[in-house]
């Protein structure tokens, strides 16, 4: 069954939603073998990329902008990071599936904010799982519990 796109925020969007009036400066990042392993060994989640796109908040903090699988399409995300390492906020960009767009709603988002590298975020039990749309919270659970641990293996 073919996905339908739909784009509902730039990366430039999706900066300023999380940190309004912050200066960003991009900062990608390139994984070594051992830190991709790490990554992998604390989150419980593969990781398909060794690049990941990274920008350095003024201030404090992270932005980083990623793609999980949903069904069969893949879903553009973007996590924000505080100083600490705590979430912030995350956005959906990009969600190419025909179900599922229910992990964009503000409700389902905010569940992660102030989660760290420590939280369980266990679907089902921590994390709300939304009928009709189990694959993308899943994939977009995983996708930050990898980026927690992505941040405390390359980002500290």
């Amino acid at each position: 069954m073919p996905g339908h796109a739909t784009t509902y925020l730039s990366v430039e969007q999706a900066q300023e939603a999380i940190f309004p009036g912050a200066k960003l400066e991009r900062a990608d990042v390139t994984l070594s073998d051992a830190q991709r392993e790490a990554i992998e060994r604390a989150s419980g989640v593969s990781v398909r990329s060794r690049t990941e796109q990274v920008w350095k908040v003024e201030g404090g903090g992270w932005f980083i902008v990623d793609e999980v699988l949903g069904k069969h399409e893949f879903i553009t995300w973007a996590l924000g990071l505080r100083a600490d390492g705590s979430v912030k906020q995350i956005e959906i960009l990009d969600y190419r599936e025909t179900y599922g767009y229910q992990v964009r709603e503000p409700a389902w988002r905010a569940q992660f904010v102030g989660l760290t590298s420590a939280a369980k975020l266990k679907l089902g039990s921590d994390i709300r799982n939304i009928s009709g749309a189990t694959l993308s919270c899943r994939h977009i659970t995983d996708g930050v519990k990898r980026l927690l641990a992505f941040h405390d293996v390359a980002l500290r």
